[in-house]
C-alpha cells in the first residue's frame, strides 16, 4: 500500500511539473523507481527548460561565475589604483593623517589628540602617521580600550598590544561596559572592542588642529 501511496503522490507531483531529483527528494525513492512510475508522464520542452534554467546546480555556477568577475574586477581596480596613489609622498601622507584624524579623532581636547576606531587597519595606519610624519616616539603613545563584558579582557589587550607593536605597560586600564557585545556584533564590526589612541603634546595637537582648521576654511569657504 505504501508504494502504491508513493507512486500516486509521485505521478501527482509529476503532473505538477516537478524533476526527478525533486520528487526523489520528497519520497526518499531510487530514480529507476520515478523512471517506471513516470514513463508516460514526460515534462514538455518549456517545462524541462525552465527546470534547466533553474536548477541548483546553474544557480551556483553562476554565482561561482559571478564571484570570480567580481573578485577579477576588484583585483583588477585595486592594482589600477595602488599604480595610482602610491607611494604617497610625505606631504600627501601628512594631508591624509589630518583628513582622518578630522574624520575620526576627537575634537574636544584641544591640547592631545585622541582617536578611536574599531578597524585594526585604521588605527596601525594613524600610528604610522604618527610616528613617520609627526615623528611621535613609540612610548609617548597611550592606548586605551572600550571592551564588553562578555569578552575575554586579557586575550582582547594581548591581541591589541601584539597587533600595534604596543607593550601592555602603555595600556590604560579599559573600560568595560556591562552590556553583551553579542548584541551589536552580528556584523563583525566590534570583534575586538574599541581601541583609542591618545597623545598628550600640545604643540603636535594645535599643529593638527590648525592644519584641519586650514582645509576646512579653504575648502568650505565658498559655501
Amino acid at each position: 500500500m505504501a508504494r502504491i501511496k508513493d507512486r500516486e503522490i509521485a505521478i501527482k507531483l509529476r503532473k505538477q511539473g516537478n524533476s526527478y531529483s525533486q520528487i526523489k527528494k520528497t519520497l526518499k525513492v531510487s530514480k529507476s523507481t520515478l523512471s517506471y512510475w513516470l514513463r508516460d508522464y514526460p515534462l514538455s520542452e518549456k517545462r524541462m527548460r525552465e527546470l534547466r534554467d533553474n536548477s541548483e546546480q546553474r544557480i551556483e555556477s553562476y554565482r561561482k561565475t559571478m564571484k570570480k568577475k567580481r573578485e577579477d574586477r576588484l583585483k583588477k581596480t585595486y592594482e589600477e589604483q595602488r599604480k595610482k596613489i602610491l607611494p604617497l609622498s610625505k606631504r600627501e601622507f601628512f594631508i591624509a593623517g589630518l583628513l582622518l584624524y578630522w574624520g575620526e579623532g576627537s575634537k574636544t581636547i584641544k591640547a592631545s589628540l585622541e582617536l578611536a576606531n574599531t578597524d585594526p587597519g585604521v588605527i596601525k595606519l594613524y600610528l604610522k602617521w604618527l610616528y613617520n610624519i609627526l615623528l611621535v616616539p613609540k612610548n609617548k603613545i597611550s592606548i586605551y580600550l572600550h571592551l564588553y563584558s562578555d569578552m575575554n579582557i586579557n586575550k582582547e589587550i594581548n591581541y591589541w598590544s601584539k597587533i600595534l607593536k604596543i607593550p601592555k605597560s602603555q595600556f590604560s586600564k579599559p573600560y568595560v561596559k556591562k552590556n553583551d557585545s553579542r548584541r551589536i556584533n552580528h556584523k563583525g564590526t566590534f570583534g575586538h572592542g574599541t581601541c583609542v589612541v591618545r597623545l598628550n603634546n600640545v604643540k603636535i595637537a594645535e599643529k593638527v588642529f590648525m592644519g584641519i582648521k586650514a582645509i576646512s576654511d579653504h575648502y568650505t569657504r565658498y559655501f
